[in-house]
């Protein structure tokens, strides 16, 4: 069957969001005197929102309520104003966008990213395109892996489910396509492992955006 809609992750999957990530969550964590990482070391912090980013990233001893709170708050104050300072498309993905809208494929955004964080970098970063929804973390029982969101966007795409593929770069994308009862497709490069998309039911992997379109 032709596809005719496509759900794609944010981060790790349309763009290269990592730099800014890390900056900002080095710089609170130094300004609470507090020890810092290197970008690839964030790869494995991130996917699962800013919040539990911040737990991560918080060295053992120092994760009770009131410093993550502190720092959550900071997080999102820094991010806010860095989120696009270094963000953008993957190689290859400005291409495969063109191509999905001249073949009038229908395409939206599913991110654990705060709402209103992947509201901005899609319309600072990817204002080129059409997307029929934007839509980020707003509350605890819509973030992925919970279809929730997913099948919201499902009924907006207004197509059956067999048409519409899902594209991520982690474990919790594979996770979040097959609850919604979508077709996982793995990106391998984003920011997690071959291993953990597999593992994590991903149908298939692509090396390239380009390589979307020999599956639509």
């Amino acid at each position: 069957m032709r596809h005719k809609g496509i759900i794609f992750d944010l981060d790790g999957t349309l763009v290269n969001s990592i730099e800014d990530l890390a900056d900002s969550m080095n710089y609170v964590l130094a300004q609470n005197n507090f020890g810092t990482y290197n970008t690839n070391t964030y790869k494995q912090f991130v996917g699962t929102g800013i919040r539990n980013l911040v737990i991560k990233a918080l060295p053992n001893g120092h994760k009770d309520e009131q410093t993550v709170n502190k720092c959550f708050k900071m997080m999102l104050e820094t991010y806010s104003q860095n989120c696009t300072n270094k963000t953008k498309p993957y190689e290859g993905i400005t291409q495969m966008l063109n191509e999905l809208t001249n073949r009038k494929i229908k395409m939206a955004i599913l991110s654990n990213k705060a709402d209103k964080l992947a509201q901005r970098v899609a319309k600072e970063i990817l204002s080129k395109w059409h997307f029929e929804t934007v839509i980020g973390f707003t509350d605890e029982e819509s973030r992925k892996p919970n279809p929730k969101s997913t099948l919201q966007i499902v009924n907006e795409l207004n197509l059956p489910k067999p048409e519409i593929l899902y594209l991520g770069d982690s474990g919790t994308d594979m996770q979040t396509a097959n609850n919604a009862g979508l077709y996982a497709i793995g990106a391998l490069w984003g920011f997690r492992s071959e291993e953990e998309l597999v593992l994590n039911g991903a149908k298939h992997l692509l090396k390239h955006p380009m390589e979307l379109l020999d599956i639509i």
